[in-house]
């Protein structure tokens, strides 16, 4: 049976890197990433940030997402295996300047997958069957809310959403694994409630 998961955030979000639309759903096998899901918040209307010439040619504030210090639920109950929460918020890139921050990639991933993640929480999966475990990224600075050894439920307070690591705007990163950690771990197929929106398709968190 297909593991279905709650949604980490409340509101409006736009799925970015879905699985529905392709597997694998990021480009890679590599990290377990294959079904992994990128939640982008948006406003009531389905947008983002407004888009205008500095978003096109600079950077910009994570601040001005509608997203940013989103609060980031557990999408299950479990038990923490890891926290961090150490890594800055980066200004917002969506023009030209993406670009540019697409080709240092391969510098991060040579640091390791928690430089990918920036800061995370990775949960152990309660229930029967084989082990789970599902990896939330790119929290906000100073928001993760869980330490490791913690049991949570479902619709806990892990952190909120933020800008660290490999982000180019104010989202959250969702995988899960038969490992804890990714380097080790192959991917493991979810569905949501009401399934995943295919690439661009705006949905609702409980």
């Amino acid at each position: 049976m297909l593991l279905e998961l709650d949604p980490p955030l409340r509101g409006p979000w736009r799925a970015l890197h879905s699985p529905t639309s392709r597997v694998p759903s990021h480009g890679t096998t590599m990290l377990a990433l294959s079904h992994a899901l990128d939640l982008l918040p948006v406003d009531e209307r389905g947008r983002t940030a407004p888009i205008g010439l500095r978003a096109l040619l600079g950077t910009e504030e994570p601040e001005l997402f509608p997203g940013f210090g989103r609060e980031v639920l557990a999408p299950a109950p479990g038990r923490v295996m890891s926290a961090v929460d150490g890594a800055e918020d980066h200004a917002a890139r969506r023009g030209l300047t993406s670009v540019g921050y697409a080709l240092t990639q391969r510098g991060r991933l040579r640091e390791g997958w928690a430089a990918l993640a920036g800061n995370h929480v990775v949960l152990a999966i309660d229930g029967p069957g084989p082990a789970r475990f599902v990896a939330l990224c790119h929290l906000q600075r100073g928001s993760v809310a869980v330490r490791p050894g913690e049991s949570v439920r479902a619709g806990g307070l892990l952190g909120r959403c933020g800008n660290s690591g490999n982000s180019t705007e104010p989202h959250v990163h969702l995988q899960v694994m038969d490992a804890p950690d990714p380097t080790l771990a192959r991917a493991v197929p979810f569905t949501l409630p009401g399934g995943i929106p295919p690439e661009g398709g705006l949905a609702r968190g409980l």
